[in-house]
């Protein structure tokens, strides 16, 4: 037994005593709280709502008891109010402090309104609160650390609000939390070890925030833990491996970060009751562990955008429960004929609505039994592989199908009937392919589709007027194919249409209709490389949101309509390669958001505006125009010495002619196949033939003759009218000395050696060709 001396016990009484008497103190002082005081709370948490526009707490009538207001609960007898539930009311405001004095509540439910301000730190005095939750709304701030204090709570969902700062240490204290929800915040930090004390958690979401650092090897020590969210955040390295081994996990998802590393072979058997596994968008290499396509009760099995190679494994005829399948966007191969007969195996899946294989390298024809794969299947992404043959008619079969791409293959012959079955399709992809034949009538059975893509094939004849049935269309785009014919009215009474417009290289002809004029609501046409004819039509001035208008190396006529002045947001305009006439309208200068102008090789004569994109020359290109006055002096005529200034202005000018006259094709048409490839760089040489002067490969005495001259004689093979003698040239007031008009000459030569070497190898590209005349004129310009 411990003894203890007289004073010390004499000094412990005396301080109880003062303990007690402080504590009796702080008991007469603090109000009592009662129903009273809960309701007073309630009027205050009113207060704090903004009640302008709508009331939705017009029934919390004050001469009424709390516990008959919408939303409030109280415990049996009516004395305390025990539970407030105004979830998806709309309620606009912040919560106030007294929410605090509510001491009794255990659940607290605001989710679903548009609350902001920060989280009171009172709300740490509700400790009898089970659940919290305020997702869904606007609140700002960090998590208060004194959250900790409910010790009772089992459900805390702050999902989607603007929450920031860190995850506090102190929430190691819940010890019966069963659900975290902490997602779609901006919570930055590490992940806090300490997160493992929790050892009722059977539910954590952290995803989409802001969170870096590793994943903590500790929460593998969550033993009831079923579902794990990191997705979207910037955690980097390995997985730990002690993570695959957690065997309660039902679902588990690390999407959208920078991890690495390959997911075990084992991961089926570690993770036997894994019903969701979610690892696309990282670094994950290695192949697909076959142990996953045994996981019977799988449902959403999704690791596309990783680094994955080898082959689909066997066993998805295992998978009955299956709804998702994504695999795209790897380095996934198979091979021969029968490569994708994989997917046979799929049609065990009664309940699979989403199969994603795009963009790998898989071979093979797509097999007759893509059509008894599941009924509700919505979506089917086969683009971006090496897929060749026909597309089979049984995909006519798929009639839920929402979207399907056969993007970017090898998929030829006629594009079938039976895909006018498809009657729910919204999205067509068939884009980049070696299809043939006609459209077929039965595509405008698709009344519901808002994009279509047949772009890059060998389509041919006229465009279906059936097209007038997609009142839906946002986007067309049937570029690079061989259609012909008109542009059938049908098209452009497409109000619907929003994004693109895109018939570019086919064999169109006969005017643009009038009807142009009604795709008020379209950001970019594209009409290029067909052979239309006739003048522009002055309605094109009605498509108000144009963005990009091309309609270069047709067959216009005619002057350039002054209603384009009327497209205020316009910032690509080509109209290169027609056989426009008359002058360029003043107007244009207007056109305060135009950033590239391209009205070359037409028939356009008369001064140049000097005003808005006119002032940026390496905006416009004028050339191929040779009526065109580029200063006001030139109706006077140039000196022919002169001609060396605007030679060499118009030369330096070319060198973004191959990139900027492109613009709104490349944004249009991603990809390309080598075929239209290689029928855009042959349109690409003839414009630039015409603007710099074909070079031939002969004629080597001539090229001799040429070099030895260049560097001390040039003088000897230039026309005597070209030699600077004088400086009497000038550019905006300054004279030009001869020395540098020399070198510009020389440097233009030497351009044009470097094109003209025998070998195609060792010639200069065209594109290096151009930065080195553009080179040219800025030096001139300097000197």
């Amino acid at each position: 037994m411990m003894f203890f001396p007289s004073n010390m016990i004499l000094q412990f009484a005396v301080f109880s005593v003062f303990v007690s008497s402080k504590s009796l103190f702080l008991a007469l002082e603090t109000p009592r709280l009662s129903l009273s005081t809960d309701k007073e709370a309630l009027v205050s948490f009113k207060s704090g709502i903004n009640l302008e526009t709508f009331d939705p707490l017009l029934a919390w009538d004050q001469t009424l008891s709390p516990c008959n207001w919408t939303g409030v609960h109280c415990n049996k007898i009516g004395t305390r109010v025990v539970g407030l539930d105004l979830a998806g009311l709309g309620l606009k405001g912040s919560i106030s402090p007294q929410i605090g004095n509510l001491t009794f509540l255990r659940s607290l439910q605001l989710q679903n309104n548009q609350l902001m301000g920060t989280f009171p730190d009172q709300l740490g005095d509700l400790f009898r609160l089970r659940v919290l939750n305020m997702s869904f709304n606007n609140i700002q701030g960090g998590i208060p650390p004194n959250i900790s204090r409910c010790m009772e709570l089992e459900i805390l969902d702050l999902k989607q609000n603007e929450i920031s700062g860190r995850i506090p240490e102190e929430l190691r204290y819940l010890e019966k939390l069963q659900v975290l929800n902490l997602g779609k915040n901006r919570i930055f930090g590490s992940i806090p070890p300490s997160l493992a004390n929790l050892s009722s958690l059977i539910s954590l979401n952290l995803g989409t925030n802001r969170l870096g650092g590793t994943i903590p090897v500790d929460l593998s020590r969550l033993t009831k833990l079923k579902q794990l969210d990191l997705t979207v955040n910037y955690l980097t390295g390995t997985v730990p491996p002690s993570i695959y081994n957690m065997t309660s996990l039902v679902y588990l998802a690390l999407a959208a970060n920078g991890l690495w590393g390959r997911i075990p072979s084992s991961v089926g058997d570690t993770l036997p009751n894994l019903q969701v596994f979610i690892f696309c968008f990282n670094k994950f290499s290695g192949t697909i562990p076959r142990s996953l396509h045994n996981l019977t009760r799988m449902q959403n099995l999704r690791i596309a955008h990783n680094l994955l190679h080898g082959t689909v494994p066997p066993g998805l005829g295992n998978l009955p429960e299956l709804q998702m399948y994504n695999i795209g966007f790897n380095k996934l191969v198979s091979f021969g004929k029968n490569g994708l007969d994989f997917i046979t195996s799929l049609t065990n899946s009664t309940r699979l609505n989403y199969l994603a294989l795009d963009e790998n390298l898989l071979e093979g024809v797509i097999p007759e039994s893509v059509g008894n794969l599941s009924k509700v299947l919505t979506k089917l992404y086969l683009g971006g592989n090496r897929i060749h043959g026909r597309i089979p008619a049984s995909i006519g079969s798929l009639s839920r199908l929402t979207l399907l791409n056969l993007s970017y293959n090898s998929i030829s012959d006629d594009i079938p009937q039976e895909i006018g079955h498809l009657e729910e399709l919204l999205s067509l992809g068939l884009a980049g392919n070696n299809l043939s034949g006609k459209i077929p009538t039965s595509i405008g059975s698709l009344k519901k589709l808002i994009e279509i893509d047949l772009s890059g094939n060998e389509l041919e004849g006229t465009i279906p007027t059936g097209f007038e049935n997609f009142q839906r269309l946002l986007s067309l785009d049937l570029s690079c194919n061989k259609l012909n014919g008109s542009i059938p009215k049908e098209i452009l009474n497409l109000r619907s249409l929003s994004t693109h417009l895109n018939l570019s290289n086919n064999l169109l002809t006969g005017p643009l209709p009038q009807e142009i004029g009604t795709l008020n609501g379209v950001l970019a046409v594209d009409l290029s490389n067909n052979g239309l004819s006739e003048t522009i039509p002055n309605s094109i001035g009605k498509c108000k949101s144009l963005e990009i208008l091309l309609m270069a190396n047709n067959m216009f006529t005619g002057p350039i309509p002054d209603t384009l002045t009327e497209l205020k947001g316009l910032e690509t305009l080509d109209i290169s390669s027609n056989k426009l006439s008359g002058s360029i309208p003043d107007s244009l200068q207007k056109l305060q958001g135009l950033q590239l102008l391209n009205l070359s090789f037409n028939d356009l004569e008369g001064k140049v505006p000097v005003g808005g994109v006119f002032t940026n020359l390496s905006r416009i290109h004028l050339e191929g125009n040779p009526k065109l006055c580029f200063m006001s002096a030139c109706e006077k005529g140039l000196d022919p010495r002169k001609r060396l200034i605007l030679v060499c202005i118009i030369i330096g000018s070319i060198a973004m002619i191959a990139l900027c006259s492109t613009i709104g094709l490349v944004f249009y048409l991603r990809k390309r196949k080598p075929k239209v490839t290689a029928s855009s760089d042959s349109f690409e040489r003839q414009h630039h033939m015409g603007s710099i002067g074909y070079i031939p490969p002969g004629d080597l005495s001539l090229k001799k003759w040429v070099q030895m001259a260049l560097a001390t004689n040039v003088d000897q093979v230039l026309d005597p009218v070209l030699v600077p003698t004088d400086s009497s040239l000038s550019y905006d007031g300054q004279s030009i000395a001869p020395e540098a008009q020399c070198e510009c000459l020389i440097g233009i030569l030497g351009v044009g050696l470097s094109c003209a070497v025998d070998s195609p190898d060792e010639r200069i590209s065209m594109r290096d060709a151009l930065c080195k005349l553009r080179s040219i004129r800025e030096t001139l310009l300097k000197t």
